[in-house]
């Protein structure tokens, strides 16, 4: 039995596992994909305190060795639920594990767009990462879709290595940060497709073009593209553990900034639980909050 299991290897997640270790507790980390979670796909991270510039990758890669250093264990499994008593158990598919407390760290997924299509295209043009899939569009046409600083960045990720970038929102005015516009503004094989939405697929086999439609006119417009990256933002998926938390209409988990969910010994940190700001400093905040609140509870 661990004193902490810790669902979710992300930033929030991580950083849980440390404060937690240093305070001398057991931690295992239950990660159903990869350690590290969405930051590993940012090429650049510039807004961490006392971090200049370090890949997304990087930055995840230094919290994994941090946390394994100081003895954390991680196994890869997708949790289906928890049962609460004196101890915990995590349900796995294939194994049940027992603790003295809980922290959910189980971030968010991206979003899809919910048209026909969609799901059969993607890998054959749709992506929801761009520096993942972006190099196989090199001197090809592209669009994305969002206004958030994750489409501001894969736009100008996106713009060194295609001929032609498509950068598609709903709104007039971008949500990201205005250096980024600005700077996708500046460049020649960057076209902004404002107050618009994306209302059909084009392809077969692989996508040829997206239909956009505007939001004022209604007057449909088709872009021949052979990539589309979405990025309109993170879903989250805690359904498995709605008999313990509280869940907000969007499906997060209802906890305040001390991390704390209506159980006793389970708790939520970082992008899977209601907050204004998802940052990785605040992943990061959360998962020292929400350590050191189980740390208290086991005693």
């Amino acid at each position: 039995m661990h004193d902490i299991i810790i669902i979710g290897a992300g930033t929030a997640g991580l950083s849980a596992a440390i404060y937690a270790l240093r305070a001398g507790k057991s931690v295992l980390l239950l990660e159903q994909l990869s350690y590290g979670g969405q930051i590993i796909n940012t090429p650049e991270v510039e807004n961490y305190p006392g971090i200049k510039n370090i890949s997304g990758f990087d930055f995840a890669q230094g919290l994994y060795e941090q946390a394994t250093a100081l003895g954390a264990e991680l196994e890869y499994a997708k949790v289906t639920g928890i049962t609460d008593g004196a101890e915990k158990t995590v349900h796995t598919e294939g194994k049940d594990y027992s603790c003295r407390a809980v922290i959910i760290a189980t971030g968010a997924k991206n979003r899809p767009l919910g048209l026909p299509k969609e799901q059969e295209l993607t890998g054959a043009g749709v992506s929801y990462c761009a520096t993942c899939d972006g190099a196989f569009f090199r001197g090809r046409p592209v669009a994305v879709n969002g206004g958030g600083n994750t489409a501001l960045e894969d736009a100008l990720f996106l713009s060194n290595y295609c001929s032609k970038v498509y950068l598609i929102h709903r709104r007039d005015a971008f949500r990201g940060e205005a250096k980024q516009a600005e700077q996708l503004k500046a460049k020649e094989n960057v076209e902004f497709v404002l107050n618009a939405t994306i209302t059909e697929l084009v392809g077969e086999e692989e996508l040829s073009a997206v239909i956009v439609t505007d939001k004022q006119s209604g007057e449909k417009r088709e872009l021949a593209v052979d990539g589309l990256f979405i990025a309109i933002g993170q879903m989250p998926d805690n359904a498995a553990f709605a008999s313990l938390v509280d869940l907000d209409p969007a499906g997060y988990v209802v906890a305040a900034e001390d991390c704390k969910t209506r159980t006793e010994g389970i708790y939520a940190a970082g992008d899977c639980r209601t907050k204004t700001v998802r940052q990785l400093t605040t992943a990061a905040a959360d998962g020292a909050v929400a350590a050191l609140a189980a740390c208290a509870y086991i005693g």
